[in-house]
């Protein structure tokens, strides 16, 4: 199981200074509002941190119908069921902070985005997703095996920002066995404006092996590693909960340290050009 116990929490307490704004053609008061600032956490999600910014913004608005409040940023409508460390490294990692998204009532981009009624929605968002992970992990044995308590103190520990009370469960679902390593590593793979990918990955070779990051993503996006066309070299960064890890890193041992609560790997490709 996870063993670095201060890089674990060196991730979990990484936090994002956002500036909130309303859009500009939804302000129905007579004076402009001033901005809403937060200091929000990566491992978190929008309808979890956002509830200051929605009571602070409904009131300079037209807005009597309840309408869904999202966000956006530089036109890019953000899916609250991404991690927001996601969203960051995905669409603005090399951006000034904070950083500055905008607020909307109206116009909710039904093409884009789901719908989000409630925080019950990200909690069943999220345990799906932990499902699916112990699945691939360990045939779904350990989150089967818990009880429902396990699976709220899980839920809770995310929801209220507790270290201790998540990782006491949690660290049941980064067990490995007698292989020493997970059946098939839980990674999502994302690049701006293409959906995500994610396959079947063993995190080691026939031969027991490790197999490292730099293997996943030869594998899963050639294109970082294709040399024939010119100047291609260099022009990506592979981030993962904001860091550049080294290509020679084990994805066993970055699925145990740098996986997000949803115990997924989630996996930016950033052109830095």
């Amino acid at each position: 199981m996870a063993d670095d116990r201060e890089v674990l929490r060196e991730l979990w307490d990484g936090r994002l200074p956002i500036k909130f704004n309303l859009a500009a053609d939804e302000v129905a008061s007579m004076e402009h509002p001033e901005p809403c600032y937060l200091l929000v956490p990566r491992q978190s999600y929008f309808p979890l941190v956002a509830d200051k910014v929605q009571r602070y913004f409904l009131k300079y608005t037209a807005n009597s119908q309840g309408e869904e409040m999202w966000l956006e940023y530089e036109g890019q409508p953000l899916k609250w069921h991404y991690p927001i460390g996601v969203l960051f490294d995905l669409h603005a990692s090399s951006t000034m902070l904070p950083w500055s998204l905008v607020v909307h009532f109206q116009k909710f981009p039904e093409d884009e985005l789901l719908h989000c009624p409630g925080k019950d929605a990200v909690e069943s968002h999220f345990m799906s997703s932990v499902k699916e992970a112990d699945t691939l992990k360990h045939r779904g044995q350990v989150i089967n095996g818990m009880q429902k308590k396990d699976h709220k103190q899980l839920w809770m520990g995310l929801q209220n920002d507790k270290f201790d009370q998540f990782w006491a469960i949690n660290r049941r679902l980064m067990e490995h066995g007698e292989e020493n390593c997970f059946k098939h590593l839980p990674f999502r793979l994302y690049q701006a404006d293409k959906p995500c990918i994610q396959r079947l990955f063993r995190p080691i070779t026939e031969e027991g092996e490790q197999r490292l990051l730099g293997d996943l993503v030869r594998e899963v996006a050639p294109q970082v590693f294709n040399t024939e066309v010119e100047d291609t070299s260099g022009s990506w960064k592979v981030v993962i909960q904001g860091v550049e890890p080294p290509m020679e890193t084990p994805v066993q041992w970055l699925s145990e340290h740098f996986s997000y609560p949803d115990n997924f790997l989630h996996i930016c490709l950033v052109n830095s050009r």
